[in-house]
């Protein structure tokens, strides 16, 4: 395992999967709080075989096997977060791209993160506090934390970056409520925002896991990119179900 500042699994790009002499995309995986690396690596099969797929383990010891970005309590006013922690855990991520990117020999410009829970509120904090580093970021399940947005990147930092969130509309932990706020706060940036609600909890599916992975290897082919001033778009439960 390549030595870097953050406990990580790799599954490397298949034989033959990217051209010769071009250097291969990375995809970061986040996983939630309580979890670990290997849990999210369980996943990485299901990605473009043309990633590298990269599972970080996040730094802040909880338990036996059980690691989170930031400490949060659950309250009846909704989630409390370590703002502290938070802020450190989006610089540690910023900062393992870079080494990711040294040490696997991948493609700078196309660099992906995407993460589960707390994963993927840090996915959408480093994409907005870090842009310049990423292609594009995939939020399951998360949120968007108001204590990174006095962090974000000027507009011109982030215009056009493709953003995915897929959230369920029977979660139990962040509510559905918590994924409407996000898409209202991220519509008012000029990325390339993808939304889509689905008939599930606080979990990946089979059909969520398809979403993120279309998703992705669409990115990657660059077809988010194209129009994608003129194609930000917040898909509703309602239309996905028809």
């Amino acid at each position: 395992m390549t030595r870097l500042s953050l406990v990580h699994e790799v599954r490397p790009a298949a034989p033959g999967a990217n051209p010769p002499g071009k250097r291969p995309p990375l995809l970061i995986l986040l996983h939630g709080v309580g979890a670990n690396e290997q849990q999210m690596m369980q996943l990485a099969p299901s990605f473009d075989p043309r990633f590298i797929v990269v599972s970080v383990r996040s730094p802040l010891v909880l338990g036996p096997g059980a690691f989170g970005w930031f400490h949060v309590t659950f309250t009846a006013d909704g989630p409390k977060i370590a703002a502290d922690e938070a802020a450190t855990g989006w610089t540690r991520i910023a900062q393992f791209v870079d080494e990711a990117v040294a040490a696997l020999d991948a493609d700078p410009a196309r660099v992906f993160v995407a993460g589960f829970s707390q994963g993927g509120i840090m996915a959408l904090a480093t994409m907005l506090a870090a842009p310049q580093k990423l292609a594009g970021a995939v939020s399951m399940s998360g949120r968007l934390i108001p204590e990174v947005l006095p962090h974000a990147a000027s507009p011109d930092a982030l215009r056009d970056k493709p953003v995915l969130i897929v959230h369920g509309t029977a979660d139990e932990k962040l509510g559905i409520q918590l994924a409407r706020l996000a898409r209202e706060q991220l519509e008012r940036l000029p990325i390339a925002l993808t939304y889509r609600e689905l008939p599930m909890g606080h979990t990946i599916t089979p059909q969520s896991l398809g979403v993120v992975t279309s998703w992705l290897s669409a990115s990657l082919d660059g077809a988010s990119h194209a129009g994608a001033s003129a194609t930000r778009r917040a898909t509703s439960a309602s239309e996905e179900r028809a």
